[in-house]
This record gives structure tokens, C-alpha cells and sequence, in this order.
């Protein structure tokens, strides 16, 4: 039995309906389709011609159906994509860094290679990013099928405040006061000592490192100056800020991977008094190493961020 392409065009959009609306879109669509083809008939088209325009106008039986059934074709429709979206970066801002730096972490304190440590960890970032955008899209998908009110409704409370930049004079003053305490410290560190022992000094840090540190700090607040006098962040400011960042992260990284970082005799002094074993002490130089990492990333990453407000 030879069928129409009426018959196929009907067949194919009813066929997702539910048997209750069947039976009223066959007829509608019977009923319209065959009058739209006898007006094309009637003005000298052959009916075959007609029969195949009128369904070609009528588009892809699979979208005419989603309409009469009112469901929607896209995955993530108006309704909840800035919200879906506003969250996927959030967490993708949070979640893998957290995860990378957890798994780097416990591989080093495991022991294992660099290698190891490098392969484990992206390979953990690149897994957060994909489970981020798979969960999340997933959840505001089945949200957006089932029609689920989420109480989402915009108000001029939710504009966004101006966001300062660091560079008042406030923010100055704040900013060469903890670095002149910085530079105190290492100083009194060194000529003084927090740590006495049979009534001398015992500095915590390498006696020799002294003079580079008081130059590191004198380049951060050399820079907190500039960036003060010229009232905005500039991309020029935002790589001498990556680039100091930098310059302190690998010093300090360098000298403790090398044992360099602290002072033999207080290093000792520490272990005989606290009874700590080599273990321990690996553990906190990991831990140590770490959170200066983590704060020179975040440094580099805030530059760059108010760069980027300030270019707005």
C-alpha cells in the first residue's frame, strides 16, 4: 500500500504525541494541509507540486510536534541560562583549582615523582572541569524540561556594587605599612633574632638571604607606589605584578627545595626541641611551599582581574 507524503508527514508528527492528542493533530493537520493544497491547486499548481510546498512550508514534522506538545527543543531555554551560567563559572573558577592543588598536594606529600605529580594533577583538573559542565548542565536541563520554579526573579538589589581596585590612598598606606613590617621583621630577624638560645640570636632564616628579601620587598612597594600615582591598574602594571610574583615564588621555592630557605642551627635547634622527625619536617616544608604558590597565583590572577575592571 502506497502512502502519501501527507500521510508520512502526519505519521512522522503525531508519533511523539500522546495517544490522547493524536487523534485531534491528525485531524487538524488533515484538515489544514488538505485546504492549503487545494488553494495551490485552484491557482493552476499541479498537486503534487502543491502537496510537496505545503509540507515543505510546514518545516520538520519533529519541531511541529514539540509545539503542539509545548515542549521545548533547546536544553537550557532563557528562563535559567544566565543562571546556569553565572554558576558553571563560578565553580570552574573554584572547583578545579581546589582539586588540582588537593591532588598536587597529596601526591607530594605521597613522595611521588614530578612526574607523577604534574600527570596526576591535570589529569584531575581536566576531569572537575568536564563532571562541573556535565552536573550542572544536567540539573537546570531537567529543570527546564519538568518546568520547575526556582523562585528566580531580577531586582534592582542585585545590581553590582563598584568594585575598588586597590589603588586609593588607603589602600596605599595599608599596603607600605605591612610591607614595612615585612622588611622589620627580616631585619630583626636577622640582627636581633625571635629565637634566642644560651643568650645569643638565632635568626630563622638563612643569614645570607637577608639582603634579597629587604630587595624584594623594596621592589613590591616601589610598585605599590607607581601603581598609586598612576590611579589604574595598565597591562603593564598588571606583567610587573605577574613578573614580581613570579620572582618571589621561585626564590622562595628554589631556596626551600635547595634547604636553603631556613637556618641550618635553628632547623636543628627546632628538631631537638620539638622532637619532629625528617617526615614532619618534609611535610611542613610541602605545606609551606605550597601556600606560597597559592598566594603568588592568586596575586598574579587579582592583578590581571583588576586590570581588566579598570579597562572597562
Amino acid at each position: 500500500m502506497t502512502t502519501t507524503l501527507t500521510q508520512r508527514y502526519i505519521a512522522a508528527t503525531v508519533k511523539s504525541l500522546s495517544p490522547a492528542a493524536q487523534v485531534d493533530v491528525r485531524a487538524e493537520l488533515e484538515a489544514s494541509i488538505a485546504d492549503a493544497i487545494e488553494g495551490r491547486v485552484e491557482q493552476g499548481e499541479k498537486r503534487e507540486d502543491a502537496e510537496r510546498t505545503v509540507l515543505t512550508e510546514l518545516g520538520d514534522p519533529t519541531v511541529l510536534a514539540a509545539g503542539y506538545a509545548d515542549r521545548p527543543l533547546h536544553l537550557i531555554g532563557p528562563r535559567y541560562y544566565v543562571t546556569w551560567w553565572r554558576l558553571v563559572k563560578l565553580l570552574l573558577m573554584i572547583v578545579p583549582v581546589c582539586v588540582v592543588g588537593g591532588v598536587a598536594l597529596g601526591q607530594t606529600l605521597s613522595g611521588a615523582p614530578i612526574g607523577t605529580i604534574i600527570g596526576q594533577s591535570i589529569a584531575a583538573g581536566l576531569s572537575s572541569i568536564v563532571h562541573v559542565c556535565f552536573w550542572v548542565t544536567l540539573v537546570f536541563a531537567v529543570l527546564e524540561r519538568t518546568g520547575a520554579d526556582m523562585g528566580l526573579q531580577w531586582d534592582v538589589d542585585q545590581l553590582p556594587e563598584p568594585q575598588p581596585t586597590g589603588v586609593g590612598r588607603a589602600d596605599l598606606i595599608a599596603q607600605l605599612v605591612l610591607l614595612g613590617l615585612a622588611a622589620g621583621a627580616v631585619l630583626w630577624d636577622q640582627f636581633r633574632g625571635f629565637v634566642r638560645t644560651d643568650g645569643e640570636s638565632l635568626p630563622l632564616l638563612s643569614p645570607e638571604l637577608w639582603p634579597y628579601l629587604i630587595a624584594l620587598i623594596g621592589l613590591e612597594a616601589v610598585f605599590v607606589i607607581v601603581l598609586y600615582v598612576r590611579g589604574r591598574w595598565s597591562t603593564a602594571l598588571a606583567v610587573v605584578n605577574t613578573a614580581l610574583a613570579v620572582l618571589f615564588m621561585s626564590v622562595v621555592l628554589t631556596l626551600l627545595v635547595r634547604g636553603q630557605l631556613f637556618n641550618p642551627e635553628f632547623v636543628e635547634v627546632f628538631r631537638a626541641v620539638s622532637g619532629v622527625g625528617q617526615d614532619t619536617l618534609r611535610t611542613l616544608a610541602v605545606l609551606l611551599g605550597f601556600s606560597v604558590a597559592g598566594v603568588s597565583v592568586w596575586d598574579i590572577i587579582d592583578g590581571w582581574l583588576k586590570k581588566r575592571r579598570d579597562g572597562r
